[in-house]
C-alpha cells in the first residue's frame, strides 16, 4: 500500500463548503483506505490506497460530493512528492515567518510550467520559487496582503491549493510517524 496526501481546496473557509474531518475521515475508510488521518480542519488527510493518486482524488471528490453533500476539488499526492516538495522549498529559511511561505499545488503538477513568466519578474519583498512538485511563495505582508498570490492563482486555474510552509511541516511530520 502506498501511501498519500489529500489537499482539498477551499473547504472550510467562511460559511461555504464546511467539511467535518471526522466525517471525511469516516468516508475514506468505508472507501476501503486505511492509516486514515486529518490534518488541521482545512482539508488535509493522509491515507493508505493502491492505485495511481489522480485516481484517488476522482474518486474521493465524487464521494465527498454525493455523501457529505461538498463538491471541492481535491489534489492527492504520493508521500513521497509530499516531502519533495518541502525539501524543495528554497524561501525556507529560520528568520522568516513559516505562516507567511505558501506551497501552491496544482493539478496536473507539470501545469507550474505557466508560473515561468511570474518566475522571471520581481516580487519584492515577496518572492517565488518554481519547483518541480509546487511553486513556493514568500508572502511577508501576508497573504491577503500579497500581490503574488492572487498572480499564482490566476495563472494555475482552478485546480490549484495551498498550504503553509507549517502545514507542510506538519504533514511530513504525520507521514513520518505513520511510517515509524
Amino acid at each position: 500500500m502506498t501511501r498519500f496526501v489529500a489537499l482539498w481546496r477551499g473547504i472550510n473557509v467562511g460559511k461555504a463548503k464546511r467539511l467535518a474531518m471526522a466525517d471525511l475521515r469516516a468516508l475514506l475508510e468505508r472507501l476501503g483506505y486505511t492509516d486514515v488521518r486529518t490534518l488541521l480542519n482545512s482539508g488535509n488527510a493522509v491515507f493508505a490506497g493502491k492505485g495511481a493518486a489522480a485516481s484517488h482524488g476522482k474518486r474521493i471528490r465524487a464521494a465527498v460530493a454525493d455523501e457529505l453533500g461538498v463538491d471541492a476539488a481535491v489534489l492527492v499526492r504520493r508521500a513521497d512528492e509530499v516531502r519533495a516538495i518541502v525539501g524543495e522549498n528554497s524561501l525556507a529559511d529560520p528568520r522568516r515567518n513559516p505562516s507567511r511561505v505558501l506551497a501552491a499545488v496544482a493539478d496536473p503538477p507539470g501545469s507550474l510550467e505557466a508560473l515561468a513568466p511570474l518566475a522571471r519578474s520581481a516580487w519584492k519583498p515577496e518572492a517565488l520559487h518554481v519547483g518541480a512538485h509546487a511553486a513556493w511563495i514568500w508572502c511577508p505582508d501576508g497573504v491577503l496582503q500579497s500581490a503574488l498570490v492572487p498572480e499564482v492563482t490566476r495563472a494555475l486555474g482552478g485546480a490549484v491549493t495551498m498550504r503553509n510552509q507549517a502545514t507542510f511541516e506538519k504533514l511530513v511530520a504525520l507521514l513520518d510517524t505513520l511510517d515509524g
